[in-house]
């Protein structure tokens, strides 16, 4: 088994099957090495914020502290949006110059098509790229349900080559327009022709989602740790979780063993004897099949919420 959890990196992103607990164990984890003195900051990359409840917080677009070291943020997607709104308003403005009729209207379903796409996707980069490098020691991800997730890690990747045509297209659009005018000025029209406006939108994009992209497949700042319970579904979603990220060669530090169900010694009933033998039966083949740490987190009595709980569930992960 190798030992991909050894050291502690910068960022650690959780994610699996959906309702596995991945924002429990993120959050969990968070607290856990803010508790050890590092600033930690825990942001839920996720559209169905969830993390806020767990933490027993109020979260918004901005870092908000919890407790000592510990702060949280719920990603707003309205941050994606904003990323490439400026590429498409000048690459419009390209257009304008030459000579397409492009009104605000035409710019609002251009942008709404999703020329660059992956709106809540490119919103979590765009948090990893706003925080890996900042005063915070740790950046722990909760992510959303595994198809997110992988198209979350797919996107440097895709925004590279739409950036890359975005790109050529406002080069080909400027030589039109400059050839147009050069028929009617000559000379002249070369003179302030074009803008470094669409230049400078697409490149500070493509070079902010390509560091994230580095960041992401970089070994020695990046763990994943993919969350599931010892359910049969789960642990062939995680089969196919893992298999994916290595295709994409995202590290996989750990697997997160949750809500594995021990019998008390002075509990006798064969309901629970049946779920501790499922259980031990289910981590046996998850121990077998992966060649992966694996973290155990038992199930806890009611529902994880509140810091309380948090720390008792952070033991297992940090």
């Amino acid at each position: 088994m190798t030992d991909g959890d050894a050291t502690e990196p910068d960022i650690v992103l959780y994610g699996g099957k959906g309702g596995v607990g991945k924002t429990t164990c993120a959050a969990a984890h968070a607290l856990g090495l803010a508790r050890s003195g590092r600033e930690t900051l825990v942001v839920s990359t996720d559209p169905a914020h969830s993390l806020g409840d767990a933490l027993e917080r109020d979260l918004g677009a901005e870092p908000t502290t919890v407790r000592g070291s510990l702060s949280a943020v719920e990603v707003a997607p309205e941050t994606g949006q904003d990323a490439y709104r400026g590429v498409i308003e000048a690459l419009a403005a390209e257009f304008r110059d030459a000579g397409l009729r492009l009104d605000d209207a035409d710019l609002e379903r251009l942008f709404e098509a999703g020329v660059i796409p992956g709106g809540d996707e490119v919103a979590a980069l765009e948090y990893v790229a706003r925080y890996a490098d900042t005063d915070y020691d740790a950046l722990v991800l909760d992510t959303a349900p595994t198809g997110h997730t992988l198209r979350l890690l797919d996107l440097p990747a895709v925004l590279a080559e739409t950036l890359g045509v975005a790109g050529d297209v406002r080069r080909r659009v400027g030589r039109t327009a400059r050839a147009a005018r050069s028929v009617v000025l000559g000379p002249a029209a070369y003179w302030g022709a074009g803008s470094d406006d669409a230049d400078d939108a697409v490149t500070a994009l493509r070079d902010r989602v390509g560091r994230v992209g580095a960041i992401l497949t970089d070994p020695e700042r990046t763990r994943f740790r993919a969350v599931l319970t010892p359910e049969r579904m789960a642990i062939a979603e995680t089969e196919r979780l893992v298999a994916s990220l290595r295709d994409a060669d995202v590290p996989v530090g750990a697997l997160v063993v949750n809500r594995l169900f021990t019998n008390r010694a002075d509990c006798d009933c064969e309901r629970c004897r049946r779920d501790e033998r499922r259980h031990t039966e289910r981590l046996a083949a998850v121990e077998s099949r992966f060649d992966l740490p694996v973290r155990r987190v038992p199930e806890l009595d009611g529902e994880v919420r509140g810091l309380d709980a948090l720390d008792a569930v952070s033991e297992s992960l940090v």
